[in-house]
């Protein structure tokens, strides 16, 4: 397949599209080529006309489908409505027209929904948002759904996570074609991370957390998350919340699914994770998140994430997963 000297980025939207799922893509490949990267990039509709995005907004095309050409790369946003139902049958078209005609496919979000259904995922990795990734591997039983990751690279396939994840998935593109000190300088320039923090799960412990009911344990769970590297031992957090330590211990276990010590400890991970990635010492992270000494912190990361804490302070200097 012949390309021109820019590589051409097609993303095709469609009515209903998420529009950030769009402008995400559009900006960190749009300021990739303002910092010298060789791209160009190209808003295709099935027909070539506006469509109404999820907000309200009305997205005007440059092309059709039929007129779109080759491609070094197709971007498939997602929408509220892929996850909920089989994807229109022109829609389903398009997708597989420009795929076929495209070097490398990626997905924003639920966008993933439609390249399952056009049978672009099967035998392969990939992940959506956090929310719909049960009902991803559900429906389309021949793609492995890695539910916790920001994106997921299966050879010449791309997916990613929830809505913004399109940032990281477009910096990781980025960086494959053009190294990571261009993709470093585009997150420079939009003033995100070049690898996010928690880049093992696509969203905080706080958030993951249900909410609790008790007023006492709802106000410990905010003190931890305010200050992790204080006292939150058991019988510091039942003195604080006017509990006894068993009953405490219950409630975790009821309303959050969780022992105290474990849930503290996935808070400091986390503080931890935080710390590294902007550029923390081993020895200052461990101290900084409650988690203590350095061989504390090791021990913690090698648990929970498999790799040592300098391993995982590397990673934020590119995109590439550490191996």
């Amino acid at each position: 397949m012949r390309y021109e000297e820019r590589r051409g980025i097609v993303v095709f939207v469609y009515d209903g599209v998420r529009l950030m799922d769009v402008a995400a893509p559009l900006e960190v490949f749009g300021t990739a080529a303002g910092l010298g990267g060789a791209y160009g990039t190209t808003v295709c509709s099935a027909d070539g006309g506006p469509v109404i995005t999820s907000t309200g907004t009305r997205l005007c095309a440059d092309t059709a489908v039929a007129e779109a050409g080759d491609a070094h790369t197709l971007v498939v946003p997602g929408s509220d409505e892929l996850p909920l139902r089989s994807p229109p049958a022109a829609l389903l078209d398009a997708v597989s027209a420009l795929a076929e005609r495209s070097a490398r496919t990626a997905s924003v979000c639920t966008g993933a929904f439609a390249l399952a259904a056009a049978g672009l995922l099967d035998g392969r990795r990939a992940t959506t948002h956090w929310r719909h990734t049960a009902s991803l591997a559900r429906r389309y039983p021949a793609v492995t759904v890695e539910p916790d990751a920001i994106f997921v690279r299966d050879g010449r396939t791309y997916t990613s996570a929830g809505v913004t994840a399109g940032i990281d998935l477009a910096l990781a593109l980025v960086e494959d074609d053009e190294g990571a000190d261009l993709a470093r300088e585009v997150a420079r320039d939009l003033v995100v991370f070049l690898r996010r923090p928690g880049g093992q799960s696509q969203f905080s412990v706080a958030a993951r957390t249900p909410s609790p009911q008790h007023d006492a344990l709802r106000g410990l769970l905010r003190g931890i998350a305010a200050d992790p590297a204080a006292d939150h031992s058991l019988p510091a957090l039942a003195r604080r919340g006017g509990l006894s330590a068993r009953h405490l211990s219950r409630l975790f276990g009821e309303q959050i699914g969780s022992t105290p010590a474990a849930y503290v400890e996935s808070v400091r991970l986390e503080a931890a994770k935080a710390l590294l990635e902007a550029g923390e010492t081993v020895t200052g992270a461990a101290r900084r998140s409650g988690l203590g000494s350095d061989e504390s912190l090791r021990r913690v990361f090698l648990r929970h994430l498999g790799v040592t804490p300098s391993t995982y302070r590397a990673r934020f200097r590119t995109t590439a997963p550490a191996r």
